[in-house]
């Protein structure tokens, strides 16, 4: 997934990996949308313990909060010395990287398979306006060697970021 983030969504750039927060959590890979926005992508193989979820909720209260430089900076301890943030956002997504960046965040687990409490917690989470989900991935070989990815979402992508956005109350800066 680090290297086709395209897989989970075209509209992610991967940013981080192992990224290590400030109270010492470790986030599989963080990712920006090409609104300028985080995502925190939780990556789990086999079946999702239930703490998964407080797991990656922890990682978004560290992210939530998270400054246009310190972003950069988390970008370029992972994109190669010959690029940089702008850049790369520019190739990515064809514009330029937003001024304001980190005005809202997502929260993505990946995993084989979810268990029941992690789809109950993550359904009551989504429905007080939480931006999480979870995609179930899975890994098949046909018998002519053709290699298949089926994927499904709990929640339906487009809900969730729509309805973080009309439910956002951070505040703007106003000026005069």
């Amino acid at each position: 997934l680090e290297k086709d983030i395209s897989m989970i969504s075209p509209d992610y750039l991967v940013i981080g990996r192992q990224g290590t927060t400030d109270f010492g959590g470790i986030i599989d890979l963080i990712c920006m949308d090409s609104s300028g926005d985080l995502v925190v992508v939780e990556l789990k193989r086999g079946l999702t313990p239930r703490e998964v979820t407080a797991q990656a909720l922890d990682y978004a209260s560290w992210i939530t909060d998270l400054s246009h430089q310190r972003i950069t900076e988390i970008a370029a301890e992972y994109l190669p010395e010959t690029t940089d943030l702008e850049s790369t956002f520019r190739e990515a997504f064809g514009i330029d990287l937003p001024e304001t960046l980190n005005e809202s965040h997502n929260i993505l687990i990946v995993a084989e398979s979810m268990d029941s409490s992690t789809e109950r917690i993550v359904k009551y989470l989504h429905a007080r306006g939480i931006p999480i989900n979870v995609l179930t991935v899975q890994h098949f070989k046909s018998s002519n060697d053709t290699e298949l990815l089926a994927q499904v979402f709990l929640i339906e992508p487009s809900d969730t970021t729509e309805r973080v956005k009309t439910q956002s109350k951070r505040k703007q800066n106003l000026s005069m």
